[in-house]
């Protein structure tokens, strides 16, 4: 599972020009899932997400985790980050897992973190989704699991 975490100052995600989430500073996460993944694979990334050191402490160093800054948290489904891109110029999508399972997964990473952490939003798996974002810093990086 592929998790390419932003540091935002705000994000929103529109589908048919209505706001479906939407969130103030944290985390705009774009979510892929492939083949292998499985729900102990989103469980693991959930756990970084919530966990992992982004956020500046009064020293300016990234030591805080989203829930030390209480920030919003918004999953955004993204078939397209599990494309393979080694070769030729147009993408494969082999490593992807199928729409039923990617959806199935992103679904369950959504209600897990709905259950663990009170600032969550999230997209719509299939629609035609409009990402707006601040990054923040930029700060972004890649989470694989």
């Amino acid at each position: 599972m592929i998790g390419l975490m932003q540091r935002v100052t705000y994000s929103s995600v529109t589908v048919n020009q209505r706001i479906i989430g939407k969130i103030d500073q944290g985390l705009m996460v774009l979510v892929g899932v492939e083949k292998q993944d499985s729900q102990e694979i989103a469980d693991k990334l959930l756990k970084k997400l919530l966990n992992y050191r982004v956020f500046a402490d009064q020293e300016g160093k990234m030591n805080l985790s989203l829930q030390a800054v209480n920030g919003g948290l918004l999953l955004v489904p993204q078939f397209t980050l599990a494309a393979d891109t080694n070769s030729g110029l147009r993408p494969s999508f082999s490593s992807a897992a199928s729409p039923a399972k990617g959806q199935e997964l992103f679904e369950y990473l959504v209600t897990k973190a709905k259950q663990q952490y009170h600032r969550v939003e999230s997209g719509q798996f299939g629609a035609d989704m409009k990402v707006e974002l601040l990054n923040d810093g930029p700060v972004t990086f890649n989470l694989r699991v």
